[in-house]
């Protein structure tokens, strides 16, 4: 029975070839893929690499490199550090992430823990931690302590099981709006300063046609590498400047470089005071997570075959991983603060493709890009980037959103949400609507009866009493002046 259960998806496994369409093939292979919880999975034992892995590979390794250098470089600018520090520890991150964890865990040990990613809303909240005497080490470290307690008490899934479709369609649509205006408005700021007339019109233009014919022949799947390349080629003959700076090399490997006084952080290793100072912090970093953590799990929901239930990410053990690799990552010396990887997760999930695939193929991207440096300023090229993020993450969260808004009820609780983010940030918003859809005050009155009191008002209540005083704390609430 037990050799049966080991070989029950090469046993059931079909050749692309034997199906009408690539679709079918690919939702077939999730319906019999069986992951176990910290067991060891192999490639083409228990799933395999297809090419649509290569797409989720290549816009996680693009995010991972932007996203770790805009973390690393808000945390330089507060220290005095330099731009070569900057470069040298992101790849560090790069080889940190894909060397040791994604391979370990999201591919080999846990195929349901998505990858560690980098946790973007905390980058505006670093000159606050720096002021506040913060040290990256000790943040690092408290947060995975932290993460780690949330996982093990499963308080990841409840919040998640918790949080209604009204809600959660409500949180996608305003982090894809946002996000999408963002990301529109820097790359005009950008085509402005190379006074290239038109550029980023005819840029987003043709990336509007080319993502509509996409999504009509059902090749969204495809949109990260084609769009982001015609906008970066496109940029190039218009005449914008580019031009490879990043030499090859390998960074520093010693946690004793990093954490020196005269080398690396040049803030030598964290006393008691520091670990007081980042504590508030540390709370709301990973009161962020759920949020977060839920936004990509919905985009796997959506795009997979309602039998696929053996492939979903597990957001506890997502916790666990983020978690562990904060740790570890911090005290050898990375500037991160983990996350779920979005940029991975949601084009892996609208690519109908589980998440060990692509994690073997970002790992070996992450460590290429690391030690050959050029990638590095290719993906930080502002057409490619902002395209990346506008077709990879922002549109797709805007349209997973709008489609789980299909009734009134729920069109009132995602109104609220918005209102409330907009208000504050995602993460008020999120736990303030959740406990008022809980409570019954806004959304469907009839799932609010179903639930126990503890469901109902404790767990919500808590959330948003730990939300709200960290967000006090650190002085993200408006018109309230923060301790720190």
């Amino acid at each position: 029975m037990k050799m049966k259960s080991e070989n029950s998806y090469k046993k059931q496994r079909k050749k692309s070839k034997e199906f009408k369409t690539r679709q079918e093939y690919l939702e077939h292979e999730l319906e019999i893929m069986n992951f176990k919880r910290w067991k060891v999975h192999l490639p083409f034992r228990d799933f395999h690499i297809e090419i649509e892995d290569l797409v989720p590979a290549l816009a996680a390794t693009i995010g991972k490199v932007v996203m770790v250098t805009a973390m690393v470089a808000a945390f330089a600018i507060q220290f005095g550090l330099t731009p070569e520090f900057i470069a040298e520890n992101v790849r560090y991150e790069l080889l940190i992430a894909g060397g040791i964890f994604v391979i370990l865990f999201s591919a080999i040990l846990n195929p349901t823990a998505n990858l560690a990613g980098t946790h973007g809303p905390m980058i505006p909240l670093i000159p606050i931690i720096a002021l506040a005497g913060g040290h990256p080490l000790a943040l690092g470290i408290l947060i995975g302590v932290f993460g780690i307690l949330l996982s093990i008490t499963k308080g990841g899934s409840k919040l998640m099981n918790l949080t209604s479709v009204g809600v959660r369609g409500g949180l996608l649509i305003y982090l894809g709006a946002v996000g999408l205006i963002s990301q529109i408005k820097k790359l005009e700021l950008w085509s402005a300063d190379t006074e290239i007339i038109a550029l980023s019109f005819v840029i987003i233009g043709v990336t509007i046609f080319i993502y509509a014919y996409l999504a009509r022949v059902n090749k969204r799947w495809l949109a990260i590498p084609l769009c982001s390349a015609l906008a970066g080629l496109i940029a190039f003959l218009m005449g914008a400047d580019f031009a490879f700076t990043t030499k090859p090399g390998l960074p520093h490997f010693s946690p004793f470089y990093w954490w020196g006084e005269t080398t690396g952080w040049k803030l030598g290793w964290p006393n008691f005071e520091h670990y007081i100072a980042v504590v508030p912090f540390a709370i709301l970093a990973v009161a962020m997570w759920s949020p977060d953590f839920l936004g990509h799990r919905v985009f796997q929901e959506i795009n997979y075959p309602k039998k696929a239930k053996k492939v979903l990410m597990d957001v506890d053990d997502t916790m666990t991983v983020a978690s562990i690799r904060q740790i570890i990552g911090s005290i050898l010396g990375g500037g991160n603060i983990a996350s779920s990887w979005g940029t991975y997760m949601i084009p892996a999930a609208i690519a109908k493709r589980p998440i060990p695939g692509g994690a073997v193929l970002t790992a070996i991207l992450c460590i290429a890009f690391a030690i050959l440096g050029y990638p590095m300023d290719l993906a930080m090229w502002e057409p490619v980037l902002r395209i990346a993020l506008i077709v990879g993450v922002f549109l797709p969260l805007l349209e997973a959103g709008m489609q789980m808004i299909k009734t009134q009820k729920s069109s009132l609780s995602a109104g609220t949400c918005i209102f409330a983010c907009a208000f504050v940030n995602p993460v008020f918003g999120w736990a303030l609507t959740m406990l008022l859809d809980n409570l019954g005050l806004i959304g469907d009155k009839e799932r609010a009866k179903n639930l126990s009191m503890k469901e109902k008002l404790i767990i919500p209540g808590v959330m948003f009493l730990v939300c709200v005083i960290s967000l006090a704390l650190v002085g993200q609430l408006r018109g309230i002046p923060g301790m720190f």
